[in-house]
C-alpha cells in the first residue's frame, strides 16, 4: 500500500483508531519560535475529543519544563508531564541504567540536558559554558581531564554567528547556499576555507574526546543524529549530528542514540499513558527520524509536509509514511467538514516498490508492502 493523502475517506478510520497523538515539535508545531498555521485549533480539537496528547521532540536545547514554558509563550498550555524531549531521554537512560552516583557526566550541548540531569539527581559539567572556549595547542601541551566521567552525551551546540572565530554554523551555511559537488574546488577557487573540527572553536569536542577515549567504560551517548534542525523561522541549522559525527571520527566508537527514531522514549510513554501503541499515531515531519520512530514502535504514523525535503518524499516516501497532508491543521479541517477535501502542490507519489537495498538502509529497517 502506497502513501496517501488524509482525506474524508480516511480521516475518521485514523481518528477513532487512535488514543494518543505523538507529535514532534520541530517543523510540525513551530518552526523557530513562530507557531505553525492551525496548530491551536487543531490541539484544542483533540482534546476536545478526549484524544492523549505527547509531544516528542529531538530538540535537547531545553529541558521539559523549558519547553513547557514556550508552548505558553506561543498561547498553548502544555504541561510538563506531555514532553519528552531527548534531554530528558538521555537522564532516563542513565537512570535506568543505574549510572554510578560517584561518576560524572560530561554535556556537549544545550542547558537542558544539565538541567533533566540534575533532576535525576546525576552530576553533570559541561554545557553552554565550554562552547566558546578555546585551547591554544602548543608543544608537550597537556590536558588534564576528570578521571570520573563516566558518560559524554553530545547533542548540538549553538555558537553565536558573531563569534570572531569561524564557526561550525558559518561554515554549514555556506557550504548549504554554495555547493553541491566539487566543494573543495569551488571553496579554494571562491576564496573560502572549509575548516576541519579542529579548527573549530569547540574544545568541548576535545575534552568529551579525551574521556571516551580514556576514562575506561566512558559512555557515549548521543540525543540524536538529525543532520540539520529548525533553529529559527526560516533556515534549517546544524543539528546533534554533525557534533556526533565529530565525536565517532576522533573516538572511532558509535554512540547509543536516545532520540529518534530510536524507541527508548516508548518505555516512558507506555508506562506514563497507559496506551498500546497500536493506539497511538505518530505525527511528524521527518521520515528518518519521527516516521521511522513511529513505525519502529508499532504505531500509526502520520508525515505533514510544512517543511519536508520533497526531492526525500519523492524518493521514499511513498513507501515508509503511509498517511500524509499539508499540515497538522488538516486534522482540525477534517473533523468538521464532510466534502471531498482537496490538497495542492502534493508531490507525485508514483514510486517503484522494489527500492535498492542500501535505498532502503538510509531509512532505517522498514516493511515494505
Amino acid at each position: 500500500m502506497s502513501s496517501q493523502p488524509l482525506s474524508p475517506n480516511n480521516f475518521r478510520d485514523l481518528f477513532d483508531s487512535v488514543e494518543a497523538f505523538l507529535f514532534d515539535c520541530d517543523g510540525v508545531i513551530w518552526k523557530g519560535d513562530e507557531l505553525i498555521h492551525g496548530v491551536p485549533e487543531t490541539l484544542q480539537m483533540l482534546r476536545s475529543k478526549g484524544k492523549k496528547l505527547v509531544f516528542v521532540t529531538n530538540n535537547s536545547w531545553k529541558s521539559r519544563s523549558q519547553y513547557a514554558q514556550k508552548f505558553q509563550s506561543l498561547g498553548i498550555s502544555v504541561s510538563q508531564d506531555e514532553i519528552f524531549s531527548s534531554s530528558f531521554a538521555a537522564a532516563m537512560y542513565l537512570k535506568v541504567n543505574e549510572f554510578p552516583s560517584q561518576n560524572k557526566v560530561y554535556v556537549i550541548g544545550g542547558e537542558g540536558i544539565l538541567e533533566e540531569l540534575r533532576l535525576a539527581g546525576i552530576t553533570a559539567f559541561g554545557g553552554p559554558d565550554d562552547a566558546n572556549k578555546t585551547i591554544d595547542l602548543k608543544q608537550n601541551w597537556f590536558v588534564e581531564h576528570d578521571k570520573s566521567v563516566g558518560a559524554v552525551v553530545v547533542a548540538q551546540i549553538l555558537i553565536p554567528l558573531d563569534d570572531p572565530v569561524l564557526n561550525i554554523n558559518k561554515v554549514a551555511g555556506y557550504l548549504q547556499r554554495h555547493f553541491i559537488e566539487g566543494i573543495v574546488d569551488k571553496g579554494v577557487n571562491e576564496g573560502v576555507a572549509v575548516v576541519s573540527y579542529y579548527d573549530i572553536s569547540m574544545s568541548s569536542n576535545r575534552y568529551g574526546t579525551l574521556c571516551i577515549r580514556e576514562n575506561p567504560g566512558c559512555l557515549f551517548i548521543a540525543t540524536n543524529r538529525d543532520a540539520v534542525g529548525h533553529m529559527t523561522a526560516l533556515q534549517e541549522w546544524p543539528g546533534a549530528g554533525c557534533m556526533v559525527a565529530a565525536i565517532c571520527g576522533s573516538t572511532q566508537k558509535e554512540p547509543v542514540v536516545v532520540g529518534k527514531p530510536s524507541t527508548f522514549m516508548m518505555e516512558f510513554l507506555l508506562k506514563k499513558f497507559n496506551v498500546s501503541c497500536s493506539k497511538m499515531c505518530m505525527v511528524g515531519d521527518r521520515l528518518d527520524t519521527d516516521i521511522l520512530f513511529g513505525q519502529n514502535a508499532g504505531c500509526k504514523t502520520l508525515l505533514v509536509l510544512s517543511v519536508l525535503d520533497l526531492s526525500f518524499f519523492y524518493q521514499f516516501g511513498s513507501s515508509v509514511a503511509k498517511l500524509f497532508g499539508l499540515s497538522i491543521h488538516n486534522l482540525s479541517s477534517l473533523s468538521s467538514t464532510r466534502r471531498v477535501h482537496k490538497f495542492s502542490g502534493l508531490p507525485d507519489l508514483s514510486y517503484a516498490q522494489d527500492m535498492k537495498k542500501d535505498e532502503r538502509e538510509r531509512v532505517g529497517s522498514v516493511n515494505i508492502p
